[in-house]
């Protein structure tokens, strides 16, 4: 059933609204909630369903600036519920303000479930895994009047603000739940754009992304440049970036998903920790980290595997990635490539898909069933013990031992009560921030630093000694944990091996193992070291650039993602979280 969007009513303060507009009588329905104040965009509004799309008005006709959406609603229709709608704003067509750095010419603002919209994230979220974006947040908060009076949009560049309760909303309280800020003599225009000749908008960089996240074929050069990695080779990677986007299409996959698998594809060449650092600032952590994992991991999969472990070893690696997609670009970095080597490389991860789908862990979340029914189960414990139950029956599901929830609750219960000691262990390159990070930590929990331990037997930057310092270390740390303690590992911990060895000591002490990765981009690393007091020399930090192996989520029992600014921004292992 098709659904005419209503029109939103003006708040008081609106210089723009006209005497035929609708006025917000009064603001009872959204004082006292939380609110989410966007951009209004100065566009059409459309609503796509999963069998077409209408203007405002569901019995608009065509027109060349619809031409694009209908695109694009052709290619993602497929994943739009039938009952629900996405409703948004078409901006190919100039209107009155020309866009020139758009992410993509259409925006989301509401995702509806037949009469009811979704509360904010969760439509953000529903349209991301779309690939459509939303618009800009302004200000986000519980209601206050004074706030919102206080925005001022730029009259040039935007036509003004929408506000709308965080929370979702009956179709029947829109006109109590929405309303908006328009600039004065918000039409500029002297011929009403559809009777004049079209004018494309300006897309940015970054609608190359939104272009593949939402099934567009990709652009290798504008995806290079989008990501700031334009220098790259590209000979012989628009087969590979083809042939993924196909398998990728086949499996379902949309969204921040494809938009990995076609990254991790074009760009499987790059060291996997400088690949992850450099795309944190186009990317965000999560994506970042998620592109670099497939990059990293899906080699595995050309390995000759024995058969009867092979079901165990693809559960394994679930939390660490989506398999449907790891697979894809297992196979796609192969495309074209001649050679026995490369035949074999290929049977093995056609052999690999098929013993995947058997085991049902093609799909996009196949562990996340198992998740929602142990968070259920297991609502009300501390964060720590909540994880820790998550951690093991992730690896007693992966071993084979349990398949159900009922069966995951049963196994864990020994650690639901959390008394169990504490293991943070810092990874990251000399200056990435490891110390500093920790300083933030409680200063209640036990610090082991290896610097530390050398520079109290003369000298932090003496390595000829590193044996008996490790030793040292290791030491003191199954005392504390013996003890109960939570202890922060300080020490760079580039390579699993190294890691291995504190696992070692805390799964001896049942120890809740938490990694946290610090990611910092190469150039910035060079310049922190050297202003620091204890600078390593440029040749030790290349080494170890060159060592550097992050772990993968699912190598410790949860895993933090820590940036540049020495904040947590990612996280995986979690109970309440998602998987890869």
């Amino acid at each position: 059933m098709r659904t005419h969007y209503p029109r939103t009513p003006h708040l008081p303060w609106s210089p723009g609204a006209a005497s035929d507009d609708v006025r917000a009588g009064d603001l009872t329905g959204l004082a006292g909630r939380e609110v989410v104040v966007t951009e209004k965009l100065d566009g059409e509004n459309t609503t796509l369903y999963s069998d077409g799309l209408h203007a405002r008005s569901p019995d608009s006709g065509h027109h060349p600036s619809r031409a694009w959406v209908k695109g694009l609603q052709g290619r993602i229709g497929a994943a739009i519920p039938p009952g629900w709608r996405v409703c948004g704003e078409n901006l190919y067509a100039r209107h009155s303000i020309a866009y020139t750095d758009l992410e993509s010419w259409f925006y989301g603002f509401s995702v509806w479930d037949g009469e009811r919209c979704l509360d904010w994230d969760r439509g953000v979220r529903f349209l991301r895994r779309l690939g459509i974006p939303a618009p800009r947040v302004l200000w986000r908060g519980t209601f206050d009047e004074r706030a919102l009076r206080a925005l001022r949009p730029d009259p040039a560049r935007q036509e003004g603000y929408v506000v709308r309760t965080a929370e979702g909303f009956g179709q029947e309280d829109f006109g109590l739940r929405v309303a908006k800020w328009v600039r004065p003599g918000h039409v500029t225009t002297g011929t009403h754009w559809m009777h004049a000749a079209v004018v494309e908008n300006g897309l940015g960089p970054a609608a190359a992304l939104w272009a593949v996240r939402g099934a567009a074929a990709p652009g290798v050069p504008s995806l290079l440049a989008a990501v700031g990695m334009g220098a790259q080779d590209t000979e012989g990677t628009d087969e590979a970036v083809a042939d993924v986007s196909a398998r990728l299409d086949a499996l379902g996959r949309t969204g921040d998903a494809r938009l990995a698998g076609v990254l991790a594809t074009l760009l499987h060449g790059t060291h996997r920790a400088g690949l992850a650092t450099r795309l944190i600032a186009p990317l965000g952590m999560a994506q970042a980290r998620r592109v670099a994992d497939l990059a990293g991991l899906h080699t595995l999969l050309h390995r000759p595997f024995p058969d009867e472990d092979r079901r165990r070893g693809l559960a394994g690696l679930a939390p660490a990635a989506d398999l449907g997609v790891l697979h894809a670009v297992a196979r796609a970095v192969l495309a074209g490539r001649p050679g026995e080597e490369a035949a074999a490389a290929r049977e093995q991860a056609d052999w690999s898909a098929l013993h995947a789908e058997d085991a049902g862990l093609l799909g996009e979340a196949p562990l996340e069933p198992l998740r929602a029914a142990l968070r259920d189960a297991l609502g009300g414990l501390d964060g720590d013990a909540a994880d820790r139950c998550w951690a093991e029956a992730r690896s007693a599901w992966a071993g084979g031992r349990i398949t159900t929830a009922g069966e995951a609750v049963a196994a864990t219960w020994r650690w639901r009560g959390g008394t169990f000691p504490r293991v943070v262990h810092l990874v990251g390159p000399s200056g990435s921030g490891k110390s500093t990070f920790a300083g933030t930590l409680p200063p209640g929990w036990v610090r082991v630093s290896l610097d530390e331990l050398r520079s109290a037997r003369g000298s932090r930057a003496d390595q000829r000694a590193n044996g008996d310092v490790l030793r040292q270390g290791l030491d003191r740390l199954d005392t504390a944990l013996a003890g109960g303690a939570t202890v922060v590992w300080d020490a760079t911990s580039l390579t699993r091996y190294q890691r291995s060895l504190v696992h070692t000591v805390a799964g001896h002490r049942d120890a809740l193992v938490t990694h946290a990765v610090v990611l910092v981009e190469e150039d910035e690393l060079r310049r922190r070291n050297s202003g620091r007091t204890h600078a390593v020399p440029p040749e030790t930090l290349d080494a170890q650039l060159r060592r550097f192996s992050p772990p993968s989520p699912g190598e410790a029992h949860r895993t933090w993602y820590v940036g540049a600014d020495g904040t947590v921004d990612d996280v995986a292992g979690t109970l309440d979280g998602e998987d890869s």
